[in-house]
């Protein structure tokens, strides 16, 4: 099966319903579909064998992903946020290819032998036209073949191209969204960059469930929350630093979120005080975490909305403790932890997460990271409970050596969030002549809350011991994150340096 396959058992099914945009005017399943055929017949009379896409979010992103899948061709959506020199290298890896750009990109990257830019709104005019001709013949696209190219946010050189096959996609939709399951007032509002997976599977999983998506640029907290209101949203994905700044919004401005009913997210650590006050403020919603990769076709677990109610009901410490966990893993995924042997480690020891099923993919080009069994290292740190729900502590890399011993950042950032004043944390290792790294923190303080460095080290050592605590504390207004919510600990890590 391949992704456009998707499409075509919903347009077959609903082609009147509404796939994008406004709840009046937006295009319909057999809008897309028959659009995406026309962009598949532009490729394939250009002869690109590639089809890039540099632009903001619009009705072009589902449009390209389908069109490019009924062409046979890769869809790769790259970040227009890359440096000028940046973006020529990918599109020079990208070539042949066609490239839909946004505004002002073609200028920025000049003429590049064997890219062929389109801008967005040429494009969306022409497959708008009745003139514009659909493939003579449809070619056969193998499940094996390749869907999407992403790369990967890399600290060092160029980020690497993770590779998605169209059976990896269409295995994770397949397993995890109910065919046509939406109503169809249903609406899922998305923010997150079309070049992140999480922007990928929100296109494929929205159609297949026949459920319009409505399309913010990027996020901005009066935008999305305006957004909501006027569109009726229904459904949305967040990060928990979008979550805090929503939820200020509304309270400052009473807006009406009461149609909002399910709402996930991911991408980083979601600090318990603040999914709590999301649960308190925004009852009639359900809440899921969500954790995934690029590599393994997006989620992998899922924490759901009855987890979250148990855990807030429960009386059991280690059941309240689930609302610190990503859940427990999908069904048709297996999870085991490993320590760095590559030997499991049973419940409750932290190690490496690995993870298998028919939605992972592991693959770079020209490189796949699967062992011979089909296991995927994560390089992320966690551990699994007795209940089978996962529990996240870090990247791999982000691990303090002090001495001999291992410190989990995130075991030391729990402990600085449960103090009263603290609204966010960060704690990361820094050279260190006697021991080698040291424990650094960069704190951020609720509004009007006060507290000293001296304070929030004995909090720490009176709950962990004195290896834990932190050697150097520096306050700051906020913490780097990326779009997608991902901590940026290598800048706070330079930021320390040279303070």
């Amino acid at each position: 099966m391949n992704v456009s396959m998707l499409l075509d058992m919903v347009s077959d099914s609903a082609p009147d319903r509404i796939a994008i945009g406004g709840r009046s005017s937006g295009l319909t399943f057999g809008d897309v579909q028959i659009r995406a055929r026309r962009l598949a017949g532009i490729l394939s009379r250009r002869g690109a064998d590639r089809l890039g896409l540099i632009d903001l979010n619009s009705e072009a992103v589902p449009l390209c992903l389908y069109g490019a899948g009924i062409a046979g061709v890769p869809f790769a959506p790259v970040n227009y946020r890359l440096s000028d020199d940046q973006l020529r290298r990918m599109l020079e890896r990208l070539a042949p290819a066609l490239v839909v750009v946004g505004e002002g990109i073609a200028e920025r990257c000049g003429s590049i032998n064997g890219i062929e830019m389109i801008g967005r709104d040429e494009l969306l005019a022409a497959l708008a036209s009745d003139d514009t001709p659909v493939l003579d013949e449809y070619p056969f696209v193998d499940p094996e073949d390749i869907a999407v190219l992403l790369f990967t946010s890399g600290t060092t050189g160029d980020p690497k191209a993770a590779v998605l096959r169209h059976r990896h996609l269409t295995a994770y939709i397949l397993e995890s969204v109910e065919f046509l399951g939406a109503d169809e007032a249903d609406a899922q509002l998305v923010s997150v960059p079309p070049y992140h997976i999480a922007g990928i599977s929100a296109v494929l999983s929205s159609t297949f469930s026949g459920r319009r998506i409505a399309y913010l640029p990027g996020f901005d907290a009066e935008d999305w929350v305006r957004t909501v209101v006027e569109q009726e949203v229904t459904q949305a994905m967040v990060v928990p630093t979008m979550l805090g700044r929503i939820l200020d919004l509304a309270d400052q401005t009473g807006a009406d979120l009461s149609r909002l009913r399910n709402l996930a997210y991911g991408g980083g650590r979601m600090p318990l005080e603040l999914i709590k006050r999301a649960m308190a403020s925004l009852p009639q919603v359900q809440y899921v975490n969500a954790y995934g990769l690029t590599e393994t076709s997006s989620t992998i677990s899922i924490l759901g909305p009855d987890d979250h109610s148990e855990a807030m009901a429960s009386d059991d410490p280690a059941v309240q403790q689930r609302l610190c966990s990503v859940g427990r893993p999908l069904p048709a995924v297996e999870v085991e932890i490993r320590d760095p042997f590559g030997n499991p480690l049973p419940v409750g020891e932290r190690g490496e997460i690995h993870v298998r099923g028919d939605q992972i993919s592991g693959e770079y080009l020209g490189e796949s990271l699967l062992d011979s069994e089909g296991w995927f290292p994560t390089k992320d740190a966690g551990y699994l409970d007795e209940g089978g729900y996962l529990y996240l502590d870090g990247r791999l890399d982000d691990v303090i050596v002090r001495g001999a011993e291992n410190l989990s950042p995130g075991e030391i950032e729990d402990v600085l969030l449960a103090h009263p004043a603290v609204a966010d944390a960060a704690v990361f290792g820094v050279p260190d002549p006697e021991w080698g790294e040291a424990v650094a923190a960069v704190i951020v303080l609720d509004a009007g809350a006060d507290a000293t460095a001296e304070e929030l080290q004995d909090h720490v050592r009176a709950q962990l011991r004195s290896t834990k605590t932190p050697q150097a504390i520096r306050f700051v207004d906020e913490l780097p994150y990326n779009e997608t919510g991902k901590l940026l600990r290598r800048v706070l890590r330079t930021d320390f340096a040279d303070a």
